[in-house]
């Protein structure tokens, strides 16, 4: 009876309107008021708080522009935590670059004692193989006639400065002895001319050793760094190769097809690496050969031919060669040629 009572107090203290809602008038008055303000309210970037209550005195207001939340503030505007997010992406970033490196090298190291034991399979061209053999063979040959040519300009070079002093002492001789002043005048005379001709064989003899030095040093040294590069592509390629190879002949689980995919995919970037460096020697190789051919046609001939007219004491048939080739002869006078110009 007391539950009976109290549910029907409860019930006669709420108010019920003729469309059932339980809101009185003056609450939906108030609520017409709040949507009033809310249409035609100011924007919420230019609303204000004030202090005193709704319609309160204007000092009392408060911009809410002014007030920031905390945790609010863009990342730009912390330094410190750019910052330390750009170290850690550096530091992710050589992460795995060091991890991709550490597994290629495993990968690389694991495939070249497989085949130095002959139980890893080599991908060999033969005839690409064997023109590289005769490439590191004729620069060997190369380096020692570079080395003997470097040689014979010493020794000449000594042989002449030797000439040039003892035509001098002739020449002081002859001044200084009158009963013997013919024989010490030609002498000297002989001298100084085999001093003239030895500095324009040297100009040969030097620019035939600067196009060796170029030939050997630089042209086919760029064809064997590429070659180099090459070979490194090849047991990349190989190792790769292998890798799937063991993968496909596994078993084909989930796991295992997702492994084998993967393979699949850096077989073949090895691969287009591995085929564009091989054409890349090939093609090296070719104009390395024609280049060969022509430098040293000229500078054998050069060589030949300067020689020759010194030793027959031919003047103006060694001056001539030296204008055939283009030669340039340093001014009379001038000193060894450097250790730069030597090499």
């Amino acid at each position: 009876m007391t539950d009976s009572l109290l549910s029907k107090a409860a019930t006669m203290e709420i108010p019920i309107n003729s469309n059932g809602d339980s809101r009185s008038a003056e609450d939906d008055s108030l609520e017409q008021d709040l949507q009033q303000v809310m249409v035609s309210g100011p924007n919420l970037n230019e609303t204000s708080i004030v202090s005193g209550g709704y319609g309160g005195a204007a000092e009392g207001i408060i911009p809410t522009s002014s007030i920031k939340a905390p945790g609010m503030h863009h990342s730009n505007s912390n330094p410190s935590l750019m910052s330390e997010e750009a170290t850690k992406g550096v530091a992710v970033e050589k992460f795995d670059t060091v991890k991709k490196w550490s597994i290629n090298t495993y990968k690389c190291t694991k495939q070249m004692f497989s085949e130095r034991f002959g139980r890893g399979t080599k991908t060999v061209d033969l005839e690409l193989e064997a023109q590289i053999d005769v490439l590191r063979e004729t620069k060997l040959k190369y380096e020692r006639i570079l080395r003997l040519a470097r040689e014979l300009t010493n020794h000449f070079y000594n042989m002449v400065q030797t000439q040039q002093a003892l035509g001098d002492t002739f020449a002081d001789l002859s001044q200084k002895s009158p009963e013997l002043q013919d024989e010490f005048g030609y002498n000297a005379e002989t001298q100084r001319l085999l001093c003239k001709n030895g500095e324009t064989l040297l100009g040969a003899i030097n620019f035939f050793v600067s196009s060796i030095n170029t030939l050997v040093n630089k042209t086919m040294e760029d064809t064997l760094m590429t070659i180099k590069t090459y070979e490194n592509a090849r047991l990349e390629f190989d190792a790769y190769r292998s890798d799937l190879e063991e993968l496909s002949a596994g078993p084909r689980d989930a796991a295992t097809m997702m492994r084998i995919e993967i393979a699949q995919q850096q077989y073949q970037i090895q691969k287009d690496k591995y085929e564009r460096l091989h054409s890349d020697v090939t093609i090296k190789l070719k104009f390395l050969e024609e280049n060969k051919v022509k430098v040293m046609h000229k500078q054998l001939l050069l060589f030949h031919n300067a020689i020759s007219a010194y030793f027959a004491g031919n003047q103006q048939q060694l001056e001539q060669t030296l204008r055939q080739f283009n030669v340039k002869l340093k001014p009379p006078g001038s000193d060894k040629p450097s250790w730069l110009e030597e090499q």
